[in-house]
C-alpha cells in the first residue's frame, strides 16, 4: 500500500514510535501511564511513545468543575489502582504526596469532588508530560510512504492548534490509539452562541454573566448535567430565575446498586464482547440507567425541597417544566427567546431568558474521519460499524499492518456500556500496553527493528513544497 508521495530524506531517516496516542484525556493518560510503569519495571528496550493533544495543558471537563459536585466513580477506579493496585500513579499515592491522606480516609467517602479528581488527574499528566505533546491537533493519518506492501508504519501529521500555518510536523509510528473523546450533542436546529451554550462550558460562561444582572436561565436536559447546571446557577444567581426543561415528567435517579454496578467491571467487558448481538443490546437497554439520562439521588431529592421550600416561601425561583419539548431558540443580543411545546396539552409557548445551557449530552466523535484513506481498509459488521477486537485495536484489511486502537465511546457496541467511562480506564489501558508489548515482540522485520533501536525519538519537520 503505497502512501501516494514522496519524502524528502526517506523514511529510513525518520524515527519510528511504538505507539502515538491521538488526545489526551483521562484515557490516553492512563495508557501513558501504563506504558511509563511498564518501561520503568518491564526491563529491555521500553515502548516509544508519544501523545498529542490540542489543549496548551492537560484539562478535563474543565467547564463542569463545579464547586461541592461530587465523583460518581468510586476513588478506585482511578488510571491505576484496578490494574496495580501498588502503581505509583493511585488516587491513594496522590493524596499521601499531597498531605492529605488522613484527612480524606476522615470524611468516610469512596467519592472525591471532581475538582479534587481533577487536581489528581493533572498530578499524574506531570509525571508522564515528557511522553505528550501540548498545543498541537492531529489533522491526518496516512500510510508511510515504504512501498506498495502493507502499510507496517503510519504518518501521523500535526500542527499547532492555534492555527498556524507553520511548524507542521510529523511522528512515524507502528501503532495509534485514538482516544479523542466525545463531542457535544445540540438539539435538531439549535446552533450555539454568546447565549446558548453546551453545558461543558457552563462555568466560563457564567462568570461572563456575573457582572451584569441575570433575571431568567433555561436548562435543557434531564440528566445528571442537567440537574447539576440548574442547582449551580440557582445558587450562584440568586436574583434569577432557572427554569430546567425536559421531555420526561421528572428527574430519574441513577441505579447504582451493586448488583447493576457489576457492569462496569472489567470482567464484565469480556462477558460483553462474546455475547451475542441480541444479547449486547439487551444489556445495554437494561442498564442505560446507570449512566445515561440519569441523576444522582442526592441531588435529585435537593432539587426538590429546594422546589417545594421556594413554594412555601411565595418565590418560586426554580421552575421544572417537565413533559416539555424544546422546539426552537432564538438568539438576539440581548438574550434568547426559546419556544416550548408541551408534551401534554401540547400548546406552545415562550420564555425570553438571559442564555440557554444546552444540557445534552455528548456523542461519540467517528474515528473514520481522521483516518481518511485509511478508513477504507477498516473492516465493519452487518450494521456498518467498526469491528474492533477484545485488544481494542480495529480489524483490518491485510493492506494494513499497523495497529489503529480505539478507546472511548466508538467501541460501546463491542466492549460495552464502560467504553466511555472513567470504570475500566486502568485495565483497558494495561490491556492496549500488553497488545503493543506483543506486536512488537512478533515482528520478524529484523532490519526495520534495528533502524527503530538506532533513530532518536523526536518529531521531523515536513519537507517545504
Amino acid at each position: 500500500m503505497s502512501a501516494g508521495r514522496a519524502v524528502a530524506g526517506g523514511p529510513g531517516q525518520w524515527p519510528v514510535q511504538d505507539v502515538v496516542g491521538v488526545g489526551f484525556g483521562p484515557a490516553n493518560l492512563a495508557l501513558a501511564v501504563a506504558v511509563a510503569e511498564q518501561n520503568a519495571h518491564g526491563g529491555g528496550r521500553g515502548l516509544r511513545s508519544v501523545f498529542v493533544e490540542r489543549q496548551q495543558e492537560f484539562g478535563w471537563h474543565r467547564g463542569m468543575l463545579l464547586p461541592g459536585a461530587t465523583m460518581q466513580v468510586s476513588f478506585l477506579k482511578d488510571l491505576a489502582t484496578m490494574r496495580d493496585p501498588g502503581s505509583r500513579f493511585t488516587f491513594l499515592r496522590y493524596l499521601h504526596d499531597k498531605g492529605r491522606l488522613a484527612d480524606f480516609i476522615n470524611q468516610k467517602s469512596f467519592f472525591p469532588t471532581r475538582v479534587e479528581f481533577h487536581d489528581y488527574l493533572r498530578w499524574c499528566a506531570a509525571m508522564v508530560e515528557d511522553q505528550v505533546r501540548y498545543g498541537r491537533q492531529v489533522y491526518a493519518l496516512r500510510p508511510a510512504a515504504d512501498g506498495d506492501g502493507p502499510a507496517s508504519v503510519l504518518e501521523v501529521h500535526t500542527r499547532p492548534a492555534d492555527g498556524e500555518a507553520s511548524g507542521d510536523e510529523v511522528l512515524r509510528t507502528r501503532n495509534v490509539v485514538l482516544g479523542t473523546g466525545l463531542v457535544p450533542r445540540f438539539p435538531e436546529n439549535v446552533t450555539p452562541g454568546p447565549r446558548v451554550w453546551h453545558s461543558s462550558e457552563l462555568l466560563p460562561r457564567a462568570a461572563a454573566l456575573k457582572d451584569r444582572p441575570a433575571r431568567r436561565f433555561v436548562v435543557v436536559g434531564a440528566g445528571q448535567s442537567g440537574a447539576e447546571a440548574a442547582e449551580f446557577l440557582h445558587r450562584e444567581f440568586p436574583d434569577a430565575e432557572v427554569c430546567a426543561v425536559f421531555s420526561r415528567y421528572g428527574y430519574s435517579p441513577a441505579d447504582d446498586s451493586p448488583f447493576a454496578n457489576r457492569i462496569f467491571d472489567p470482567a464484565a467487558v469480556d462477558d460483553f464482547y462474546t455475547a451475542p448481538d441480541e444479547v449486547k443490546e439487551s444489556l445495554l437497554g437494561y442498564h442505560a440507567n446507570t449512566n445515561y439520562s440519569v441523576v444522582d439521588g442526592e441531588l435529585i431529592e435537593q432539587l426538590y425541597r429546594t422546589v417545594y421550600q421556594e413554594k412555601v416561601a411565595g418565590t418560586e425561583r426554580l421552575r421544572i417544566l417537565n413533559a416539555t419539548a424544546l422546539t426552537a431558540v432564538e438568539e438576539h443580543p440581548q438574550g434568547v427567546r426559546v419556544a416550548l411545546r408541551p408534551l401534554i396539552d401540547g400548546d406552545p409557548r415562550t420564555l425570553d431568558c438571559d442564555a440557554v445551557v444546552l444540557a445534552t449530552g455528548y456523542r461519540p466523535s467517528d474515528p473514520r474521519t481522521l483516518l481518511g484513506p485509511l478508513a477504507e481498509h477498516c473492516l465493519t459488521d452487518g450494521q456498518g460499524r467498526l469491528r474492533i477486537g477484545r485488544d481494542h485495536r480495529i480489524a483490518t484489511t491485510g493492506a494494513v499492518r499497523a495497529g489503529i486502537y480505539l478507546q472511548g465511546a466508538a467501541t460501546e457496541h463491542t466492549h460495552g456500556i464502560t467504553s466511555s467511562l472513567l470504570s475500566t480506564l486502568a485495565v483497558r489501558a494495561g490491556e492496549i500496553c500488553d497488545a503493543l508489548l506483543l506486536d512488537r515482540a512478533q515482528r520478524t522485520d529484523a532490519g526495520a527493528e534495528a533502524a527503530d533501536l538506532a533513530a532518536e525519538t523526536g518529531t521531523v519537520p515536513l519537507p517545504t513544497p
